[in-house]
């Protein structure tokens, strides 16, 4: 008890003494040891890099997770040490109601079988999210969080050490200043070289601990490219399945219109009808009648643009043809458009220089 009750009154007198030295610090009545400039430019680069590690690794966390309370419940989970259950993506859950509703309205009509294919996009997009939110947190986020927890922590507490070591050595060197008598100097420049020596030992540990800095950078960066790795790959994989969805869904006739400027016939309308937007060219001799013309039984060794009435067309989205009566297009480029008697009124007849083919009409916009 003697013992504890000694300790204390010597740590309440080092605290004191610290505290009167800070305050003179800061009131202009004491001198303060200052580090070398180098040492400066270390503790200023690692409160930047603490810094911006933070934005960025919140911001980070909002983009894979925009839902607060989500993110609040996960950081629960990790602080409890218990793995966080498995959630539902917003893609997975909308691909799980198109479905349940394609199974309502019928997966043989048209809207429910667009409904079916749509889902299951949503679903493979929805798979392809959790994959790249699995990866970004193991390779991007949990090293973020590890510096902040661990070496930053680190740091924070040994120069908080450092900052006491400097407030004990310029206590010493107030008071070799203040001391008088030779045995009191004596005694006071002990202390200070006692003082001067720990303060040395700490800076020391704490300036390797600065430049290891450099190391988390080089650790941050690789991690950098393993998050752009899994990004680039998520948004390929988002990319190609929506190409697949809108190549299934111009298989669908009448499922929906590319061009803004046409609403879909009703259902009543007669091909001819829809086909009175674009110029149509006299039936050929030979050539398969309304009622026997089908899409298998169109020659396009036959197919003449008539001498008027074509008309201009921009193609909206690329479109790989499916056999050798289509033409494949590409986004922006111009072709001319026609139709035929019979056909399909979500087809018409494209031209390109020497190619020709049948086109999507959902592919195009019709110009003046």
């Amino acid at each position: 008890m003697d013992f504890n009750m000694k300790k204390l009154a010597s740590d309440a007198g080092v605290f004191f003494s610290r505290a009167v030295q800070f305050t003179e610090e800061k009131l202009g009545q004491a001198e303060k040891t200052e580090l070398d400039a180098h040492f400066e430019n270390l503790l200023a680069r690692a409160d930047i890099t603490k810094n911006w590690t933070e934005k960025i690794l919140h911001q980070t966390e909002v983009l894979l997770q925009p839902n607060p309370s989500a993110r609040v419940e996960e950081f629960l989970y990790e602080k409890l040490d218990r793995k966080v259950p498995s959630r539902v993506t917003n893609g997975e859950l909308l691909a799980q109601y198109m479905v349940e509703a394609a199974n309502d309205f019928g997966p043989g009509t048209p809207y429910g079988k667009t409904l079916l294919k749509v889902g299951e996009t949503q679903k493979r997009l929805g798979g392809a999210e959790r994959d790249f939110m699995h990866s970004a947190s193991i390779n991007f986020l949990n090293p973020l969080r590890n510096f902040l927890e661990g070496d930053w922590r680190t740091i924070t507490k040994e120069r908080k050490i450092l900052e006491n070591r400097r407030l004990d050595l310029d206590a010493c060197k107030a008071r070799l200043k203040k001391a008088k008598a030779a045995e009191a100097k004596a005694s006071a420049e002990h202390e200070r070289r006692l003082a001067q020596t720990e303060f040395d030992r700490q800076a020391e540990v704490t300036r390797l601990l600065l430049e290891g800095i450099s190391s988390t950078h080089v650790n941050h960066l690789r991690c950098l490219h393993e998050f752009v790795e899994a990004q680039t790959t998520y948004y390929a994989q988002g990319y190609q399945c929506m190409l697949d969805l809108q190549k299934q869904l111009g298989r669908f006739p009448g499922t929906f219109v590319g061009n803004a400027e046409s609403s879909p016939p009703p259902a009543t309308t007669s091909p001819t009808t829809v086909a009175a937007t674009i110029p149509a060219m006299p039936t050929l001799v030979g050539a398969a009648t309304p009622a026997t013309a089908g899409e298998g039984a169109l020659n396009l060794n036959d197919v003449k643009p008539p001498a008027s009435g074509t008309r201009k067309a921009r193609v909206l989205y690329d479109y790989e043809a499916a056999d050798s009566s289509e033409l494949a297009l590409l986004a922006d480029e111009m072709i001319t458009v026609y139709s035929l008697p019979g056909m399909d009124p979500d087809w018409l007849i494209g031209e390109r220089g020497n190619q020709k083919g049948k086109v999507p009409v959902t592919y195009l916009e019709l110009l003046s």
